[in-house]
């Protein structure tokens, strides 16, 4: 059932936060293209400033195809425990605003700020407040977006980026989706902006246009989550106790690995990462998962589970360790590979679990 008190969501989004802490605490890196990453032929971009960006350098780009589009970039090595302090100042702000604060990641989250613990009177001075304290401590510009729900407060944060807000309110949502292309919609994917594409469906217009059964025939059980956005629609609140399902790490090898060792190692030092999370926030799964992705970009997983949580960094590394020897020696060489622990035990979170915000008999 829909609530019959509009919502007020702010999505907050911090500007190119790995790389603008990297230019915030070296000023020789301000105004120039800078890439968070490993400029090894093998490495990969995690992160660009907008100067990068300019020259079509994204993230998960690799390190040569940046460097090819902007010779002159710099590449400096992440710092993720300066990101995450810097992460927790910012979330710290988030609290003095509301109670309802859901992470997405270190630079995001959506805040529910309905029932106003500041006093402050509108969403839209809210979120100045928290973009001008954000600023203020940490130096760090953030953009943020404003509206009755979720899905349309992220798609408002990225119109004015960076450094901007933008509202979009009850009356102006249904008609502005249908302006934008799908491709900026959360839950359209690169694969599926594509089958869409094929589909005649390039904006929200052409998908709103499409009837219930149209978009079961293609979408299968996803047709309630596109029926329901194209016509602005989105009931999931925000929800501070949103429980993350696992935790992982993976690197790419400078070059692909054939020697056996070689292999295992890279695995370990993937395990050391992820048992730092583990540690740091007292959460322990059951799941152990190993990722290899060949030379050839063929990719398969190995897991094992286990009755009890895995407690100790010498239980995980021992299960990482048989996973790898399974497929050791390869048969051809190994480009990267990943750790994940899952099956934390906790119970789903509610209001995650199903997207669609309508049922068939709701079409009408």
């Amino acid at each position: 059932m829909v609530d019959s008190i509009i919502r007020k969501i702010i999505h907050v989004d911090m500007d190119a936060f790995f790389a603008s802490v990297e230019q915030r605490d070296n000023p020789d890196l301000r105004g120039r293209p800078v890439a968070v990453g490993h400029g090894a032929a093998r490495g990969v971009v995690a992160a660009a400033s907008y100067e990068a960006r300019t020259f079509g350098v994204r993230s998960a780009l690799p390190s040569v195809t940046a460097l090819r589009r902007c010779p002159d970039l710099i590449f400096v090595p992440p710092r993720f425990d300066v990101y995450q302090e810097v992460s927790r100042q910012i979330h710290a702000v988030f609290a003095r605003y509301t109670d309802l604060i859901q992470p997405l990641s270190l630079d995001e989250a959506y805040l529910d700020v309905t029932a106003s613990k500041s006093g402050i009177a509108t969403a839209w001075l809210t979120a100045k407040a928290i973009r001008a304290a954000i600023l203020e401590e940490t130096g760090l510009t953030a953009s943020a977006g404003i509206s009755y729900n979720k899905f349309l407060a992220k798609l408002a944060s990225n119109h004015r980026k960076p450094n901007g807000q933008f509202a979009v309110t009850p009356d102006m949502g249904e008609e502005w989706v249908t302006t934008l292309p799908v491709s900026r919609f959360h839950g359209v994917g690169p694969v599926t902006a594509d089958k869409m594409k094929r589909l005649g469906i390039e904006t929200g217009a052409d998908l709103r246009a499409k009837p219930w059964a149209f978009l079961e025939q293609h979408f299968g059980s996803s047709a309630g989550w596109y029926y329901a956005i194209a016509r602005g629609v989105d009931d999931r609140p925000v929800n501070p106790n949103r429980i993350r399902k696992s935790s992982g790490s993976e690197t790419t090898f400078e070059r692909d690995l054939t020697d056996p060792a070689e292999i295992e190692a890279g695995v370990l030092r993937m395990v050391d990462d992820v048992w730092r999370w583990c540690e740091t926030r007292s959460r322990f799964g059951r799941t152990v998962t190993v990722k290899i992705k060949y030379g050839d970009f063929r990719q398969i997983t190995r897991r094992r589970s286990q009755a009890d949580v895995v407690a100790t960094l010498d239980n995980f590394r021992n299960l990482a360790r048989e996973l790898i020897r399974s497929v050791l020696p390869p048969t051809k060489g190994i480009r990267l590979v990943g750790v994940t622990v899952s099956n934390f035990g906790e119970p789903a979170a509610d209001g995650e679990a199903g997207l669609p915000m309508f049922t068939k008999d709701q079409e009408a």
